[in-house]
This record gives structure tokens, C-alpha cells and sequence, in this order.
């Protein structure tokens, strides 16, 4: 892996791997959690009109030039960061190339695609509001955190995603697409990619925002919010507030995931769904970000198991103190088996190289396996007793 900083600020991330097509990322550093309370969901708002539109290319030139070659192009917007990615043929690198610093430099942010893709925008408001999997997570990050702008979602709100005016967009998208504000990762054939990178980001540095430092306060006793919507099944999110990806007890926290919550030989599924029948859809996850992070137990299942399943959740956070060798030693294997599936991915692998770029460092990753294979039985036992005791965040949705 090879890191390098352009003169105009912008830092590329090159993976040289024997591969026929090449995968490549542009993460630029903004995302919700950078948004005022005015302007929910533009960062996710602008993501969309980039591909509406530029100078040089209508919406239909910009995915026909790439998905005609075979290839995929695509994006998102997360809490932290926006992606901006391309998978393609070795041989059209350049064009790649092209139409990622085109739609990423000289959208045009056109009035009537505005109102177009406002109206796409509300629809997926309303679809992630409606479809209880989607929504259960806002409530959860809505309630786990006091004053972290991760407890608002990422698209926005039909109130302030109506009101978005093009002089907003524009002045966001002038505000963070500075070259000194993304990260360019490649993977495959990576040959004088970084001369190339230089000829299509050209780009010029302006002066960039300061970001906020959000002290988000500790939580000190359990808390359960319970809201009763139109649904069939319940549905239960149990968790924490934890630590960054660059915290020492996030590695710790990754094992902890894969011995509740890897697949369905986790503890989890194991005593919910295959030994009681309690629920179908059954998981932990881990999600340490840039600046915060949390741990998190999921349960979809009858209003009347609710209690029980509460009650095994927390036995099985409780039991993670007598953790066997041989408990612990699964979990670190399942976890490096993980790593390298992902590893082969290209567009995986890019994606965590600008994720692990932004936390501090992305040559971090050729470390990971090590550090996780570190963790030890009184590492667990001392992460359990900070973040897990006598501070659950509890929601629920049922009838």
C-alpha cells in the first residue's frame, strides 16, 4: 500500500493488485454529521444532483459511459464521509478517471433536476421511515445519543429536505469539495495511476470549514424507549455508546461482535432463534466511526417474547466475563477469515482504505489481524465492565 499527498492537498491510496479491472474511490470528508439543523440531509441531497448533471455530461452520458464499458459506478452518503466509486476494465482506467473528477467538479446543480430529485429524495424519506429494519436504527442512534449528530439520519427530514435550495447546495458543495478534503483510493492495476490522478484532479485547494467537536455527554443508567407503530412483528435494538475505530478497545469490541453476533453460530442466534424459536432475524453489530462509535444487539420477534429476549441479550452480555479460550479463539479465527473475503473484494477493500485513511491512518489495515489476534480473555472482561454495565440503551417498536 502506498500513500501519497498531491501538491493541492488531495491524498491517494494506491493497492497494487493482479486484477483485469480496477476499483476506484473518491471519499470526500462530509457527511450528515456535518450538516447544520437547517440543512439535513444536503449532504445526501448533493450526492444525488452530482449525478444529474455536469458541464461536460447530461445524468444518462455520465452512467451510460461507464455501465456500456461493463462497469459499475455508484455512491453514498454516510455520517462522515460521501463515496463516490467505479469499478471497471483495466483498459478504461482513464475514463474512469475522467467522469469521477467531471461529476465531482463541475456538477451544474440544475434547477429543474433540483425538483426531480427532490421528489426521489422524499420518496426514500418515507421509505426509510416506513420499512421498520430501516427505521429501527434511526430510533436506536436517535435515542443512544444526547447531542452527537449521529442521532439524525442521514436523508434528512421531509421538513428540511423540501426547503434545500439550489444557493444551499451550491455553497456546501463549494464549502467541502476541496482536494485537500478527499481521499482517492485505487486497487488493481495501479501502474503511473498517481500521474493519471494528477491530470484528472487538478483541482484547486479553498479554504475549507472548521468541523465541530461534539463532547457527547456519558451515559450513566439503562434507558428504554418504546413506540408503538402499525407493524406485525416487534422489533428490539439493545446497545452502547463505545469508542472510535482508533481506540485500542475497538479491536476488543470486534471480537466481542463475532462471538455474540457472527452469522448463526453466534451466542445470539444461537439462544434465540435455534434453541427457543424466538425470532428470525437475529445479530450484534460493531460500528466504530471516526469520531465515536457503538455496539449494538438486534432482535425482530412477537411483542409477548420482548422481556425474555431482553433477558437473554443481557445474560449473554453478562456471560462474556467466563469466556473460554476456545470461545475466544473461534471468534479471532472467524474475524481473519473475514478480513482477507474482504480484502479480495476491490471495491471493499478501497472503501476500507478510505474509512481507515480518515480515522488516522489506512496502513492501519496490515496490522489488524495482529492486534485482533492480541485480545485477550481479561481484555473482554475489562471492555465488558466499561461500556456494558448499567449503561443499555433499549428501543422498541410494536404495536
Amino acid at each position: 500500500m502506498k500513500i501519497t499527498k498531491l501538491p493541492n492537498g488531495l491524498t491517494v491510496i494506491t493497492e497494487k493488485k493482479p486484477l483485469n479491472s480496477i476499483t476506484i474511490e473518491v471519499a470526500v470528508k462530509v457527511g450528515s454529521n456535518d450538516e447544520s439543523k437547517e440543512l439535513f440531509g444536503i449532504s445526501h441531497f448533493v450526492e444525488h444532483m452530482l449525478f444529474e448533471g455536469t458541464k461536460k455530461r447530461t445524468a444518462n452520458e455520465i452512467a451510460n459511459q461507464i455501465e456500456s464499458k461493463g462497469g459499475d459506478i455508484n455512491a453514498a452518503t454516510a455520517h462522515d464521509r460521501t463515496m463516490y466509486s467505479i469499478k471497471i476494465p483495466n483498459k478504461h482506467a482513464n475514463l474512469a478517471l475522467d467522469v469521477l473528477s467531471d461529476l465531482i467538479h463541475n456538477p451544474v446543480f440544475d434547477e429543474k433536476k433540483i425538483e426531480k430529485e427532490r421528489q426521489v429524495i422524499l420518496s426514500e424519506v418515507d421509505l426509510v421511515m416506513d420499512e421498520p429494519t430501516y427505521y429501527q436504527w434511526f430510533f436506536f442512534l436517535n435515542n443512544l445519543y444526547q447531542k452527537h449528530p449521529t442521532k439524525n439520519p442521514i436523508y434528512g427530514t421531509r421538513k428540511t429536505v423540501s426547503k434545500l435550495k439550489r444557493k444551499d447546495m451550491v455553497e456546501f458543495h463549494n464549502k467541502y469539495y476541496s482536494p485537500q478534503n478527499m481521499i482517492i483510493s485505487i486497487v488493481g492495476d495501479t501502474t503511473r495511476i498517481t500521474q493519471k490522478i494528477k491530470k484528472y484532479f487538478n483541482f484547486k485547494k479553498r479554504p475549507l470549514a472548521r468541523k465541530i467537536q461534539i463532547n457527547e455527554p456519558k451515559q450513566t443508567k439503562p434507558k428504554q424507549k418504546t413506540e408503538k407503530r402499525p407493524v406485525n412483528q416487534s422489533y428490539l435494538i439493545l446497545g452502547y455508546k463505545t469508542v472510535p475505530r482508533n481506540h485500542k478497545h475497538a479491536y476488543v469490541l470486534d471480537v466481542i461482535k463475532a462471538v455474540l453476533g457472527r452469522g448463526q453460530s453466534g451466542k445470539l442466534f444461537n439462544e434465540i432463534r435455534t434453541k427457543r424459536g424466538l425470532g428470525y432475524d437475529v445479530g450484534a453489530e460493531h460500528e466504530p466511526s471516526i469520531d465515536h462509535g457503538f455496539f449494538a444487539t438486534h432482535v425482530s420477534t412477537d411483542k409477548k417474547n420482548i422481556s425474555e429476549v431482553k433477558s437473554i441479550i443481557l445474560t449473554e452480555i453478562k456471560n462474556l466475563q467466563n469466556l473460554t479460550e476456545k470461545e475466544l479463539k473461534q471468534a479471532k479465527t472467524f474475524l481473519e477469515g473475514e478480513f482477507i473475503l474482504n480484502s479480495e473484494d476491490s471495491q471493499k477493500l478501497a472503501n476500507l482504505m478510505n474509512f481507515w485513511q480518515l480515522s488516522k491512518d489506512a496502513k492501519l489495515i496490515n496490522t489488524y489481524i495482529k492486534k485482533i489476534k492480541k485480545v485477550t480473555i481479561n481484555d473482554i472482561k475489562q471492555v465488558v465492565d466499561i461500556y456494558f454495565k448499567n449503561h443499555t440503551t433499549t428501543i422498541i417498536q410494536q404495536k
